[in-house]
């Protein structure tokens, strides 16, 4: 238990330590960059890529080189665009240059004076990759003449210098994050190509260049079709079949918006939305999301009202009609509301409507102007709708002929539901007799079923079905879910709606989760194709506040929590060693109860990057685990043992 703050008389002003400058950034980096993990290090990069995006989005750019430099350890981001101002800020009296590098909230896009769209506006990108880093030099091309101004973990070393003349214009900036604040600084060669990549499709027009210098390798990306090559690309990689050639594409670009989409459906049965906001991807979605979503159902029945579409024997559901859709959105909007400062998900409401109105009357129009392709789209929503009521049929069958022996095929150690009805039934794979006790106490018992487990489960990984049967931990899974192992695996037989894996935050629950996910990839692929297969999150961290209690999932949200706490409260930190230290309400309130959890959906993006992984991770070959432990070294001290 530890307390944070002071009470009493003792508790005074002189107690209240106010950080200046770039101070808050490099105590709290996980407020400002997510984590100090291998994501943070390269949102650094994103963070100054992005600015130079933004002079493209401006109109001032065309070119963007990206280098790795040999170390690994440290980029250059070089544009075209205007350049960064130079000149005395007339409020601070210091040169432009320094004050957007050292100022938290400073820049030139808080109006629409430089920027209308733009990825970054709340001015702490640049500043806050200064603070981070070792090293930065910012050499500027404008006015005729070459400035540079170099800094030390955000501290000028002296002011900006007048190098030379230049004829040209642009921005280089150079950094190398600290490795006082990561334990590893080493960037990934691949993470950045695959990004930059991704941005070159959004911002068709845009020319990036990535110089690698470990490898000696240099690629231009640049695809002037902008996102109808982007989804032929994602097409290929998810290996899926399109149900029609044709791609439907819309674009709007008005005062409030530019709205681009493309979409088409293929033979998945999953949908597969990948959605930007002025070129950043929202990994998370949002509501620019959910405006195409509803866009999408809305055209689809709309012409089904039109034609008089009514397939017997089903109604189409909205999961029906977005079954194998493929879709890349992208959206570009004056002042965009993101969730934290990383930037995964957009809260704007009105756009929503806005991008409601752009795909609704376009497709509904498209699919108008292209009956027999409109045709083949609706029998493949059929054919889905059937598969999903048939589904429903045949665990409504199995339901009834097995209601009177239930109990006696289910293992002893089950804690079953009351429910009957599979669709709104989930059932918590628990790590440890213990917290499966305090699962069930604290659990619904009408829709929610516990399964504890005993210690790690096998490593299936290229293990043969008969030999994973031997394992009683394994068996008991199967015999729960009730849909068979490998080929014979059945969805319809499935008993739960959900599976979730529920498992102590910390190394060991990591493992286990790993274990189980390994069997589900190798032996239930379909359990995950079919959107069943889900992660809990509970916290890590008991936060009292006089009265009131908040959560922490991990230390992030902890820092970010009592940051934000007003100078005169106390806070009371309580870290939960494991599920088992939680009791029967904390656990219903953070993990349980479907209106306030979160839960990880577990998706297979790319089948190819999956199976490598499961692989390397977990295969006979040690050669490879010694090869990824050996580059990660760095992070051993992270190891909660």
């Amino acid at each position: 238990m530890t307390t944070a703050g002071k009470s009493g008389s003792s508790y005074t002003g002189e107690d209240i330590e106010v950080l200046e400058g770039l101070e808050p950034v490099r105590r709290r980096p996980s407020m400002y960059i997510g984590g100090v993990d291998s994501r943070g290090l390269h949102h650094l990069l994103w963070e100054i890529v992005d600015n130079s995006v933004d002079e493209f989005l401006a109109g001032e750019c065309n070119r963007i080189v990206v280098t790795l430099h040999k170390d690994g350890a440290s980029c250059s981001i070089q544009d075209n665009g205007r350049g960064i101002p130079v000149d005395k800020h007339p409020k601070v009296k210091k040169s432009t240059l320094e004050v957007i590098l050292t100022t938290l909230h400073a820049g030139g896009k808080f109006s629409d004076k430089n920027y209308a769209r733009s990825g970054g506006l709340h001015g702490v990108g640049s500043s806050v990759v200064n603070a981070l880093s070792s090293e930065m030099i910012a050499v500027v091309h404008r006015d005729g003449f070459e400035w540079k101004q170099r800094f030390r973990r955000g501290v000028p070393q002296g002011s900006v210098e007048k190098v030379r003349p230049f004829r040209g214009r642009g921005t280089t900036i150079f950094f190398r994050p600290d490795d006082e604040i990561f334990r590893r600084t080493q960037f990934n060669a691949d993470t950045i190509r695959q990004h930059l990549e991704d941005i070159s499709y959004i911002h068709g027009g845009l020319t990036i260049v990535f110089c690698d210098e470990q490898k000696g390798e240099t690629h231009e990306l640049h695809h002037p079709e902008g996102i109808l090559a982007y989804i032929e690309k994602v097409t290929t990689d998810t290996g899926r079949k399109p149900a029609h050639e044709q791609i439907f594409a819309v674009t709007r670009d008005d005062r409030d918006a530019k709205v681009e989409v493309v979409l088409r459906w293929t033979d998945s049965t999953e949908e597969n939305v990948r959605s930007y906001v002025n070129g950043i991807r929202t990994h998370a979605g949002g509501t620019h999301e959910n405006g195409l979503k509803s866009g999408v159902v809305k055209a689809v029945r709309n012409y089904m009202e039109v034609h008089d579409f009514k397939p017997r024997g089903v109604t189409l559901t909205s999961e029906d009609i977005r079954e194998g859709l493929i879709c890349v959105l992208s959206v570009f909007i004056s002042d965009p509301m993101f969730q934290g400062q990383t930037k995964d998900r957009l809260n704007n409401p009105e756009t929503s409507a806005a991008v409601d109105g752009v795909v609704r009357p376009a497709l509904e129009n498209w699919l108008n102007n292209n009956p027999s392709l409109a045709d083949a789209i609706l029998g493949r929503m059929v054919l889905a709708a059937r598969a999903r009521q048939a589904s429903r049929e045949a665990v409504s069958e199995v339901r009834r002929k097995s209601v009177g022996v239930r109990k006696t095929n289910l293992p002893g150690k089950l804690v079953d539901c009351q429910s009957r009805n599979t669709e709104e039934t989930e059932l918590f794979i628990v790590e440890g007799d213990s917290a499966g006790g305090t699962a069930v106490m604290g659990r619904q018992a009408a829709t929610q079923a516990v399964l504890p487990l005993r210690g790690k489960i096998l490593n299936t990984e290229a293990m043969s079905t008969s030999k994973i049967l031997e394992n009683s931990e394994i068996r008991d899974i199967m015999e729960t879910l009730g849909a068979g192992i490998g080929s014979n695996f059945d969805v319809r037989h499935l008993r739960y709606a959900r599976i979730i894996l529920l498992m102590d935050a910390d190394s060991d629950g990591y493992h286990i989760s790993t274990l189980l996910l390994t069997f589900f990839f190798r032996h239930m692929p379909e359990l995950i194709r079919q959107g069943r297969l889900y992660i809990a999150q509970p916290p890590l961290y008991r936060i009292e506040v006089g009265k009131e209690v908040t959560y922490a999932r991990n230390d992030a949200e902890k820092e970010e929590l009592l940051a934000a706490l007003p100078a005169n409260r106390t806070a009371t930190v309580l870290r939960f060693k494991g599920l088992g230290e939680m009791n029967a309400a904390q656990l219903r309130d953070t993990t349980l109860d479907p209106s306030a959890r979160v839960l990880l959906k577990v998706n297979i993006e790319s089948q190819l990057e999956a199976d490598k992984t499961f692989h390397q991770l977990l295969g006979k070959d040690a050669s490879e685990r010694y090869r990824i432990i050996m580059d990660d070294a760095g992070f051993a001290d992270d190891l909660d043992v």
